[in-house]
């Protein structure tokens, strides 16, 4: 099939075409992201292959039936940038990768959390400068300390099992409980459990109009003061301007953002020569107990591969009429 790929970077080409050997599909790259300026581009093509930061709404998926193409195959897992019920209106098939590597985004947010308890990206800058103090570095064990994961899928349940491994408590919160998350020697939140006692909160749900801002003015109030947040799933989960009102209020001790609410005209592009416009960004950058990364949680070759390789399969799967494996469904 022919698959116009938005959003392609240097390493979404090399993984699609190493996957490709195998499937033998026409791949065309586009370094622009997909939207209403762009969608012309896919015209002649049977599938389109987007990102995080692609927008699939009901006019762009439109444009895309009336160019002939019957299949968005998402490289990622999350699903808030296309309008399911347009696709299913108009007869265009979605497919998403279900499972790639919890491990890369686990792991990236346990990297977050060590870097910004210890200070890393301080001392780092430091002794660059042959600056060797040890002043304002100063974090806390983890051993002993209570950790909230909020959203125990796969990925929350690795990186429950390595906090656990370092000795904490990890406490939970999903709107589906997970019998393989308690098997780990987790358990479930009561109310306000973890506004009151959660040193750590960390995010791994995915967006959705109900977690929407999960993380807001109210929440961060309740929450145990100079906890720790760090976000490696989606932007959309906290109220970066009532984030950044804890931050300098202190309640909240520092945060660890992989994701940005506002980051589809910032992320995955090399801005450094430009002046970013973006005020609420430039406010949060600038405190000393704030990371933030550029979404590449998801970035290790071991995921990479296996999201290329999902994908291809799934239009695949579509060319030769096979059921979808990782269609996304309004029903």
């Amino acid at each position: 099939m022919k698959i116009a790929v938005f959003s392609a970077k240097p390493y979404d080409r090399e993984f699609l075409n190493a996957a490709n050997v195998t499937e033998g599909h026409q791949l065309k790259y586009f370094d622009d992201p997909l939207e209403l300026e762009t969608v012309e581009l896919a015209t002649g093509n049977d599938a389109v292959c987007i990102f995080v930061n692609d927008t699939a709404d009901a006019a762009v998926l439109d444009a895309l039936k009336r160019g002939g193409t019957r299949l968005v195959a998402l490289r990622c897992t999350g699903f808030n940038n296309v309008d399911l019920k347009a696709a299913d209106r108009l007869g265009v098939r979605v497919v998403r990768v279900v499972d790639y590597s919890p491990n890369s985004v686990a792991e990236h947010a346990v990297a977050l959390l060590l870097a910004i308890n210890r200070r890393i990206h301080r001392a780092y800058n430091r002794t660059r400068d042959s600056n060797f103090a040890l002043d304002g570095l100063m974090g806390f064990d983890f051993c002993g300390k209570t950790v909230a994961v909020v959203g125990t899928g796969k990925i929350g349940r690795v990186f429950t099992r390595i906090m656990l491994g370092f000795g904490c408590k990890v406490i939970g919160y999903d709107k589906f409980p997970s019998p393989e998350f308690e098997a780990l020697g987790a358990s479930y939140a009561r109310p306000l459990e973890i506004g009151s006692s959660a040193d750590i909160i960390s995010l791994h749900c995915p967006l959705t109009p109900e977690t929407f801002h999960i993380i807001n003015a109210d929440s961060l109030g309740r929450a145990k003061r100079g906890a720790l947040l760090v976000n490696t799933s989606r932007g959309g989960l906290v109220d970066t301007e009532a984030l950044i009102e804890a931050l300098k209020s202190g309640q909240l001790g520092g945060a660890a953002l992989d994701v940005y609410e506002q980051e589809a005209e910032l992320f995955f592009r090399d801005l450094s020569s430009t002046i970013i416009t973006d005020d609420v960004l430039q406010r949060l950058i600038s405190f000393p107990n704030v990371i933030v990364t550029g979404h590449q949680a998801f970035l290790t070759r071991e995921a990479v591969t296996t999201i290329c390789q999902t994908t291809l399969r799934s239009v695949t799967e579509f060319e030769t009429g096979q059921p979808l494996s990782n269609e996304i469904r309004t029903s």
